[in-house]
């Protein structure tokens, strides 16, 4: 197949390598660009959790943050990972699944993550936000042609949307698929592990996804 990962410049290698590994022709297509909000530093100190909801928030946090870190939930394991670990990571890689597992009472909670993020979680626990970065959506002014898309964010799935295509996608997850599926995009697969790995699984399961 004729893969196209849509994830940030630079952030793209892993996933590429793994599809690649698997006898597919990949093309990358940033549809998404990361553009951080401040240089501030963030003053953890004082708080029981840190909540943070993907990668992007996790590098960003470390590097601007002061004080003790508290405990911390990562919304997956990818955002885990780039914390350099977590005290929770949910079964399901969504604000609902933290909500569910966070113990409770959760004490003064910070909510870190990115401009449009959803805010249940923050509503529901009555949690700081501090807000780490926005994702500006890119226009090419082509798309590769391809057989599937895979989408590692729900901002790369609107952003697929606005170019108005009808191609499957395979998402990283279930506020990706939910996004994806608002607006108008075919979900093929969902990786049940929320990571570059995850994606190449469920690459894999597609019917030729396991290449030649």
């Amino acid at each position: 197949m004729r893969i196209v990962v849509t994830r940030p410049e630079g952030q793209e290698q892993d996933l590429v390598a793994r599809l690649a590994r698997l006898g597919h022709e990949v093309v990358h297509c940033p549809l998404i660009a990361i553009e951080l909000l401040g240089d501030e530093p963030i003053d953890v100190s004082g708080y029981d959790w840190v909540v943070v909801t993907s990668a992007n928030g996790a590098r960003e946090l470390l590097r601007r943050a002061r004080g003790p870190m508290p405990r911390l939930a990562a919304i997956g394991p990818a955002t885990a990972e780039a914390l350099g670990g977590a005290d929770l990571v949910p079964a399901v890689a969504t604000q609902e699944g933290l909500l569910a597992e966070l113990p409770r009472p959760a004490g003064r909670v910070l909510f870190a993550a990115a401009e449009g993020a959803r805010h249940l979680l923050p509503e529901a626990l009555g949690a700081d936000v501090v807000t780490l970065y926005r994702a500006r959506e890119l226009r090419p002014p082509e798309l590769p042609s391809a057989d599937l898309y895979v989408l590692a964010s729900a901002s790369s799935a609107r952003a697929l949307a606005a170019l108005d295509t009808d191609l499957p996608v395979v998402s990283i997850g279930p506020e990706t698929s939910r996004a994806a599926r608002e607006a108008g995009l075919d979900v093929v697969a969902e990786a049940e592990e929320h990571s570059s790995a995850g994606l190449a699984a469920a690459v894999a399961g597609l019917p030729g996804g396991a290449g030649p």
